[in-house]
């Protein structure tokens, strides 16, 4: 891949701490052993792993002012993200998340996010600057989460399409958030811009009516999409556009944290497609991402350098023969 973003990719939505039990099995019903702050967010994990990667990249959201904040634009900056357009706002605090896990590897959370100053992100004039530069706008559906937030998304998207820029899609979604007013329209509306869908597993069939996999393709293709992106976890990705179908192993790794993952996939895959990449070159640097994102402990901790990603992928290919 080569080394040198030059479009500027934007993003839009929330930034949180993550606190973690450290047991398996334990609950939030009694007192118990806690790892963290670490910082977080889809939105913010995705724009991490994307500047570690070289790329030319910004940020529109918001925190509170104060240490959570602050660690979480501290940590971005450090990256190389543009966070000119990260409101630090007093009176709110910073969103959280508390996550716990179960034995069969299933996680659990208590969030605070739309009450949180991630629920006041609005289009301000540092917002409007950092889109008057972008070449490409990522969408996550996590981020959908308000009115409010889903008029800046909307707005961004606007803006990029209006001078001829791209846009990607990873719905990241629980079914549960699907309920939530406005959340279908909202997603509908997204996807009917999107140049690149980057589903996982089921979210492809969230958007179409065929019940397998080939036929949901086709239908999401016909509608306009140029290109779907599935991950499929430790089984690896499939890309699709008319041109056909190419599928890309995963690369072997040990999972220690699996949160964020999916996110540095995805920003792997657009910083890829974005400087030109064929399918399977973007691939291969998107599962890159993703399995050095599950070996280690927080959102953030395993966001991958270009060095790194393509040590790993040297290496990859040199133990399959390839």
């Amino acid at each position: 891949m080569d080394p040198k973003g030059s479009k500027m990719l934007v993003t839009a939505g929330e930034i949180l701490v993550e606190i973690m039990a450290t047991r398996i099995g334990q609950t939030f019903l009694e007192p118990g052993p806690l790892v963290g702050p670490f910082p977080s967010g889809a939105p913010a994990i995705f724009i991490d792993q994307a500047a570690r990667l070289g790329q030319a990249c910004g940020m529109i959201a918001a925190v509170g002012a104060d240490d959570f904040g602050t660690l979480n634009v501290e940590r971005l900056k450090a990256s190389g993200v543009d966070t000119s357009a990260i409101a630090m706002l007093p009176g709110v605090p910073t969103g959280t998340a508390f996550v716990r896990y179960a034995a069969d590897g299933s996680r659990a959370f208590v969030y605070n996010i739309p009450l949180s100053a991630s629920g006041h992100i609005a289009t301000t004039p540092e917002a409007r600057a950092l889109l008057d530069r972008a070449d490409h706008f990522h969408v996550m559906g996590s981020s959908l989460f308000s009115p409010a937030v889903i008029e800046v998304v909307e707005d961004a998207i606007r803006a990029v399409k209006a001078k001829g820029g791209t846009v990607s899609f990873d719905p990241n979604i629980r079914r549960e958030m699907l309920d939530l007013p406005g959340m279908r329209e909202a997603l509908a509306s997204v996807l009917a811009s999107s140049d690149l869908f980057l589903p996982s597993g089921s979210e492809l069939f969230l958007f179409a009516r065929a019940e397998d996999e080939a036929g949901a393709v086709a239908e999401l293709l016909d509608r306009g999409v140029a290109a779907i992106v599935l991950k499929k976890g430790a089984d690896g990705a499939v890309h699709y556009d008319r041109d056909g179908r190419t599928a890309m192993s995963a690369f072997a790794a040990e999972e220690i944290d699996p949160t964020g993952a999916g996110d540095c996939f995805g920003a792997g895959f657009v910083c890829a497609w974005l400087r030109g990449a064929g399918p399977a070159e973007a691939l291969r640097v998107a599962n890159a991402c993703g399995a050095l994102a599950v070996g280690a402990k927080g959102p953030m901790a395993g966001t991958g350098t270009l060095a790194e990603i393509q040590s790993l992928i040297e290496t990859g290919q040199r133990e399959s023969g390839r």
